[in-house]
């Protein structure tokens, strides 16, 4: 049964640095266009 939790925590693992990656995209393009909007 341990493999449950296992196979889980790396789901979740996965998921988290996916949605880091894409909030990470997110906020680079955000702070792109304000460095365009400053000039």
């Amino acid at each position: 049964m341990w493999y449950f939790a296992w196979i889980l925590g790396l789901g979740l693992a996965c998921a988290f640095g996916i949605l880091n990656a894409i909030w990470f995209e997110v906020n680079a393009d955000d702070e792109a266009h304000a460095a365009k909007d400053r000039r």
